[in-house]
């Protein structure tokens, strides 16, 4: 009889739970693994929507929750934060005893998942190394990749650069990108099945579920974190002025953020805007699903870039955070430009859904990453000099 792995799943961040879903369920349902839910970061945290209520609402049990996050959202408290987490979730490991770690993609403070993983010898997993972006977050992904023993990419492009890095290609998979998954179910729905407003309720004029919307999302960027409130500003402009009604998100925790979130509330409170109904957060699958029926995404998220991709959703993307990012034909890029966002808007607008794209998977990837965890080699082939 095999015996069960202990696979260590940390979450720190509200959009690393859409990422890795489809992995917790595909880990709990399989007969070798066994999971160690950490949840930490902002992933605790109300004004960030705090993603633990949704984490537990879907039925997983949160072995340990990790407080980390310390006030300011500035470069200085992002490396604080950090250097917290590496302290608190070397404690949880130790604890724990898990036979591999998982730390996801590349936001700021899973370096601390990675740092304290490596660092006691536990095989450490990376899921969506490979991928450039051009900032800070590029640096953290490589730093991650080059600690990590085994590597799930979500495509051939990432597989090879990995593989250039370094890295053993025995251990390094393409997987696709687990969020995929949660996509896949929707490319069949014709119609939005739940009134967000209703659901999430959230503030701002709009009060009742338009016909048409867009929706955006936009983080400030952490090496251009001195521009969030100025950047962010410029974007609201831009959808006040075009008057069509539009679902817009809270950023996540970073440098900046503090900027991005008092430049919305401050245009809120001076504007008023009759067709703008705002949220802190909402469940993955039904942001998907809102995103879905959209008529654009604009913003510098990720999902316009994964998901959107494969959902053929239009996207307005602004400036650098995804630069370099492979890309589906469903993304026009753009500067912080107000004249280049409306435009493009408006040239999105003509064109209600792109061509799909499985650059980023076909939507099973959270079975592919559970079957090779129950199987791979689980070593620790970093040499550390000491």
């Amino acid at each position: 009889m095999e015996s069960i792995r202990n696979i260590c799943v940390v979450i720190t961040a509200r959009p690393s739970y859409s990422r890795v879903k489809t992995v917790l369920t595909a880990i709990n349902e399989h007969p070798n693994l066994q999971l160690q839910l950490v949840v930490a970061g902002s992933a605790l945290l109300d004004r960030y929507g705090n993603a633990a209520d949704y984490i537990e609402r879907d039925g997983f049990k949160i072995d340990e929750r990790v407080f980390m996050v310390l006030e300011g959202e500035n470069k200085t408290a992002m490396a604080k934060t950090t250097g917290l987490g590496v302290m608190e979730l070397a404690n949880v490991f130790y604890n724990l005893k898990p036979d591999a770690v998982i730390t996801i993609a590349d936001r700021f403070e899973t370096i601390a998942t990675s740092i304290a993983a490596a660092y006691q010898n536990i095989p450490l997993v990376h899921l969506q190394g490979g991928e450039v972006t051009g900032n800070i977050d590029e640096k953290v992904r490589h730093a991650n990749t080059k600690l990590a023993d085994i590597h799930f990419v979500a495509s051939e492009d990432a597989k090879a650069r990995v593989i250039k890095l370094g890295e053993d290609a025995d251990f390094v998979f393409n997987t696709g990108c687990p969020s995929i998954d949660i996509a896949q179910g929707l490319t069949d729905q014709t119609e939005l099945d739940f009134n967000p407003i209703e659901k999430y309720g959230g503030v701002g004029g709009l009060t009742e579920m338009p016909e048409n919307y867009l929706v955006v999302l936009q983080h400030p960027v952490t090496n251009e974190y001195h521009k969030a409130k100025s950047d962010i500003t410029t974007t609201l402009h831009v959808i006040n002025e075009l008057e069509i009604p539009t679902f817009w998100f809270w950023p996540n925790v970073d440098a900046g953020s503090d900027g991005t979130s008092n430049g919305i509330r401050a245009f809120r409170e001076k504007h008023n805007p009759k067709h703008i109904r705002f949220f802190k957060n909402m469940d993955a699958i039904d942001f998907l699903k809102l995103l879905h029926h959209s008529q654009c995404l604009i913003g510098n998220s990720s999902v316009g870039i994964r998901e959107c991709s494969f959902l053929g959703i239009p996207v307005v993307n602004i400036g650098t955070r995804q630069n370099r990012r492979q890309r589906g034909q469903n993304t026009v890029d753009v500067t912080y430009d107000g004249s280049a966002i409306k435009n493009a808007i408006l040239e999105q607008l003509k064109t209600s859904k792109r061509e799909a794209s499985t650059i980023y998977g076909n939507g099973n990837s959270g079975k592919k990453i559970a079957d090779i965890l129950a199987t791979v080699e689980l070593r620790f082939h970093k040499t550390i000099m000491y």
